[in-house]
């Protein structure tokens, strides 16, 4: 099955529509006898027939009967509900899991359109992981769009993408625009975020933005930069803030956020919620199979009692009409893609059918029509490159001066993704700072494992919660480092070429002995493996990471986000470490003030 994007456009038969709708040719499919959502005008409207002609609507009415013939498929929905497929815009696809494992998942609860972030790659793997990437979303039974990397990150290795990179990818129809600035990158480097956002926004397309924290002249000044959406606001306040400053504003519930019944007041404000979109910002395998996609962000915005009309207008027109994809998917109407769920009823978005690209592709919550699996190239296979094993002597750290005892700056974990900066004397034992973790401080570090291979800066860490043993994972976030945290530095070096041999993956190793992993082969980033073997691999991760002293909800998360660029405060790259605040590298070792 192909998927549709504005290249192959031409391929809609066009003539052939017109002919169906005028009933000179006959429909290849007709759903008749629904009531039908219309979400441009916000009615539900009765006894309607759709009549689809290869994979586009011919036409709309309570007068179908003209379009249907003897070949053509009559799907009685009659007393049945018609929504237009779902749409989920703002995902990351890269992580964990393949596509195709996704698609079985997600098609069934009736999302036929999705947007993916597609930054994960480009680190670790250029523009022709990204490409590669981009091929595994193609000719799928549900659409795939994506945006382009901005490649915020707080290492100047994967920092930025050069102007003729990003505009091979602004050329293709299936990237809808630049993925998610992080508006202190956006402050803070103008010189290399603002050529991105202007030759995105020459081009029509898309600024995809992330304004955690931004407020007042600072949220100003980062929308005045072209900024057309923002999906991190987890207050009604900030919600409303945005907006009224024009942009698209997407509520997240998925697996590393669930602000939607936080922020489902708004509700009774009295203000346009077309603007408003419901998105999962990534599905952790967990929540995938239990189905917590698009159907289940629907059903939990009604729940939290947004009419019916507007919870469906925030995952179908609103978000296509964002993206100006909105004369393809979003609404059931002539000349639209045939994507529609069959419900029974219009507060119970539990579809019965899914039409996707008018074929049925998924019945009573089970597929039938599988995936496409993408074979990933050699490359995006190899992806871990350490010149070497690395050793328990690459982890040690020794003070300015052996027999004094300097101030450290220590990663503080507030909670399990937000940290701050602790400042610390801390006492060398035999020329070196090791962990203490009795009081909850061990060793982290940052190895690249692309542009500099082998290339490390070693800090330390408290409230992770690890009493003996490593953790390692390939997949650290806006980098191409292995992050790693340790009480032994034998256990982390372990981990580290574990990870190495793997060509990607999370390990856990005690005492010398691995005790879990999930092997990451693709970019060192996702797994072939099918979801539910994957979550065991997650649930025996865990398990062995509970018996080691942590205790975070989601381990894997708290360690991936350690080199991230956008969540304060103080992060670690393979350079050293990084204070958000200012974007500024900062040394381990806190300097005495000059004596006066």
């Amino acid at each position: 099955m192909k998927s549709f994007t504005a290249d192959n456009l031409l391929e809609k038969d066009t003539a052939q529509l017109v002919q169906v709708a005028l009933g000179s040719q006959k429909a290849d499919l007709a759903v008749t006898g629904g009531r039908l959502l219309n979400v441009y005008t916000g009615e539900l409207l009765e006894n309607v027939t759709v009549s689809v002609k290869g994979s586009w609507i011919a036409h709309v009415g309570p007068d179908g009967d003209h379009t249907i013939g003897p070949k053509t498929k009559v799907i009685d929905a009659t007393g049945k509900v018609l929504i237009p497929g779902l749409i989920d815009g703002h995902t990351h696809l890269a992580w964990l899991y393949g596509v195709d494992e996704f698609l079985k998942h997600a098609l069934p609860g009736g999302t036929t359109t999705i947007v993916t972030e597609a930054m994960e790659p480009f680190p670790v793997a250029g523009l022709d992981g990204v490409l590669d990437f981009l091929d595994a979303l193609k000719d799928q039974p549900a659409k795939i769009f994506a945006t382009a990397p901005f490649m915020a990150s707080i290492s100047r290795a994967a920092r930025g993408m050069p102007i003729d990179t990003l505009k091979q990818l602004l050329d293709r129809s299936d990237i809808l625009g630049v993925g998610e600035s992080y508006w202190q990158s956006v402050l803070q480097e103008p010189d290399i975020s603002l050529p991105v956002l202007d030759e995105t926004f020459r081009r029509g397309k898309t600024l995809e933005g992330h304004s955690a924290g931004a407020r007042g002249k600072k949220l100003a000044a980062y929308l005045a930069a072209g900024i057309s959406s923002c999906h991190e606001p987890i207050l009604p306040e900030e919600v409303l803030e945005r907006l009224r400053l024009g942009i698209y504003v997407m509520v997240r519930e998925g697996s590393i956020r669930r602000d939607l019944e936080a922020i489902s007041v708004i509700k009774d404000s009295q203000v346009d919620l077309r603007r408003l979109v419901l998105v999962t910002d990534g599905i952790e395998p967990g929540d995938l199979l239990q189905r917590c996609t698009m159907a289940y962000v629907v059903q939990k915005a009604i729940d939290c009692g947004f009419d019916p009309v507007a919870a469906v207008q925030m995952a179908t027109l609103n978000v296509a009409e964002h993206f100006a994809i909105d004369g393809m998917v979003g609404g059931i109407a002539p000349g639209r893609c045939a994507d529609l769920l069959i419900l029974p009823d219009i507060r119970t978005i539990e579809a019965e059918k899914v039409i996707s690209n008018g074929k049925v592709v998924a019945e009573n919550g089970r597929l039938s029509t599988p995936p496409r699996r993408h074979a990933y190239r050699h490359a995006s296979l190899n992806t871990v490159k350490l010149p070497g094993p690395v050793s328990a002597s690459d982890f040690v750290i020794r003070p300015p001066q052996a027999h004094q005892a300097p101030t450290v700056r220590i990663i503080e974990l507030v909670t399990d993704l937000v940290t701050a900066e602790r400042q610390q004397e801390v006492s060398p034992v035999d020329g070196e700072i090791r962990c203490s973790p009795a009081d909850d401080i061990i060793k982290v570090a940052a190895v690249d494992r692309c542009h500099t291979p082998g290339k490390t800066a070693t800090g330390l860490i408290k409230g992770f919660g690890l009493r003996a043993g490593a953790f390692a994972c390939s997949a650290a976030w806006d980098s191409s480092d292995i992050i790693v945290v340790g009480v032994s530095e034998a256990d982390m070096a372990a981990a580290v070429n574990r990870i190495g041999d793997l060509q990607g993956g999370a390990v856990v190793v005690k005492d010398g002995t691995l005790q879990a992993e999930i092997p990451l082969p693709i970019f060192g980033l996702m797994s072939p493996a099918p979801v539910e073997v994957i979550v065991e691999q997650l649930a025996v991760l865990k398990q062995s990471l509970q018996s080691l002293g942590v205790t975070f909800a989601d381990p894997l998360l708290t360690l991936v986000t350690l080199t991230g660029a956008a969540i304060p405060y103080l992060r670690i790259c393979e350079e050293g470490l990084v204070n958000l605040k200012d974007g500024k590298t900062v040394g381990l070792f806190v300097e005495s003030a000059p004596a006066p």
